[in-house]
């Protein structure tokens, strides 16, 4: 992705924002007031990243002054690429990067999708396949997957300081969710703790007791 100047285009932001935000909300259809809460940051971040790609560059502006004294960057209303402009990549090397982004983004929607479905078809029944067999919290996983995948296509100082507390509210819905299916589901749901790992499949399952 090219180096751009551009100004103004909301629209986009608004457009480019609603998709992401209405896409995972379809998957995690909020309904409990936390739920609500985790969505309105996740918005946030998507807005907050859009803002910057085609609307007004704060990042760019707040380091310009700083960025032309290491890169020569002058003008502070440029949409870069920062990831780019801080390694000093040409036009190929910041489209490989957005790529990889988008990649990595891409693998987090199908996490999203694929918990989604499985929890969707089991009808209050305990998932245990599918994504379910090597984490607890697909979902959650894929909603980190993707904020990690927008700070490598797209960083800016805002969702930099953002992504940290998605990632802490997802931990601690995960714990609540825990909590939840162990009042629902009891001993089933102590094995299922004991035998899959909550988000890295390498890093082996915690125990009932290590999970409260």
């Amino acid at each position: 992705m090219e180096t751009l100047r551009m100004q103004g285009l909301w629209l986009l932001v608004i457009i480019q924002s609603a998709a992401f935000i209405l896409f995972a909300a379809s998957f995690l259809t909020p309904k409990r007031r936390r739920d609500w809460r985790s969505m309105g940051v996740f918005a946030a971040f998507v807005v907050a990243m859009f803002t910057e790609m085609y609307g007004f560059p704060l990042t760019v502006y707040l380091l310009a002054p700083h960025l032309q004294n290491l890169l020569g960057v002058t003008d502070p209303f440029l949409h870069a690429q920062m990831w780019g402009v801080l390694l000093g990549l040409g036009d190929f090397g910041k489209t490989v990067i957005c790529l990889i982004g988008e990649a990595i983004m891409l693998a987090g929607f199908w996490l999203l999708w694929a918990g989604w479905r499985r929890v969707h078809g089991a009808k209050g029944e305990l998932v245990v396949e599918g994504p379910y067999r090597y984490i607890r919290h697909p979902q959650y996983l894929g909603l980190m997957v993707i904020i990690f995948g927008a700070l490598v296509w797209w960083p800016t100082l805002s969702t930099l300081l953002m992504a940290p507390i998605l990632f802490g509210v997802y931990y601690h819905l995960a714990k609540r969710e825990e909590r939840d299916m162990l009042a629902q589901f009891g001993d089933a749901y102590r094995r299922y703790m004991a035998r899959v790992p909550a988000f890295l499949p390498w890093l082996g399952a915690r125990t009932p007791a290590e999970s409260h």
